[in-house]
């Protein structure tokens, strides 16, 4: 059975995503808006995270440092750490991100891959302490992934935080159970800017239907909006 999933995500009234873009509205800074995010992050209690590689590029700290002799690697699963009480996931279909260490902000990393990526790659994440879920096809099969994280790292609340096309990938493959909105009272109004959920020229419209299940005034006008997500 799948982990069930939360996406938690902040924006300001035009759902634009970029914080950076938008946060001068609301006269505070970047950084005490996502204090606030972070805070609900924590109150949601889930065992991980997950994040595309665009939001990995943000905190990724590494260079590339495969090692010069590996052998043979693991595929498609590799287990750096089990039973861990946080694991922070990132999907990287073309093995861009590199690290130092084997946790991000206090959590083990767990790596989502392309089928492509070369060993040399998966041996410097083994080195590195850090497990990994590799495709078996083209593309990554995020159904597949989610069944993997509960059964082998026994995750069963996940939080989805992005960025856009992630997002918009998980609600088109019917994973995503609920959504977990902060509202700040600000405007962005830029043309063309990056909003929370982006699925292509189809979109979701079609596809996914919301009911509200709580809401929640916070600080400085800040609105917590919950929904579940049911598919058609």
């Amino acid at each position: 059975m799948k982990p069930h999933v939360i996406c938690h995500m902040m924006s300001p009234l035009d759902g634009q995503l970029v914080v950076d873009q938008w946060s001068p509205s609301t006269g505070r800074s970047s950084d005490d808006l996502v204090a606030e995010y972070d805070r609900v992050h924590d109150e949601l209690e889930c065992d991980a995270w997950i994040a595309g590689r665009a939001v990995g590029e943000e905190f990724a700290d590494g260079e590339p440092h495969p090692p010069s002799d590996h052998g043979e690697v693991g595929r498609p699963v590799h287990i750096g750490r089990a039973g861990a009480d946080d694991y922070a996931i990132l999907i990287d279909q073309d093995g861009k991100l590199h690290w130092t260490g084997p946790e991000t902000y206090g959590a083990p990393i767990i790596m989502v891959l392309g089928r492509d990526v070369p060993d040399a790659h998966l041996a410097e994440l083994a080195a590195d302490g850090i497990s990994y879920i590799v495709a078996e096809d083209d593309t990554i099969d995020l159904a597949a992934v989610l069944e993997i994280l509960a059964d082998r790292f026994g995750i069963r609340r996940l939080l989805l935080e992005g960025g856009s096309h992630t997002n918009g990938t998980f609600f088109k493959a019917g994973l995503v159970d609920e959504i977990s909105l902060l509202l700040f009272p600000a405007i962005g109004g830029r043309s063309r800017g990056r909003t929370l959920f982006e699925a292509g020229p189809e979109g979701l419209a079609d596809h996914v239907r919301l009911s509200i299940s709580a809401n929640e005034m916070r600080r400085n006008g800040i609105v917590h909006l919950r929904y579940s997500v049911s598919y058609v």
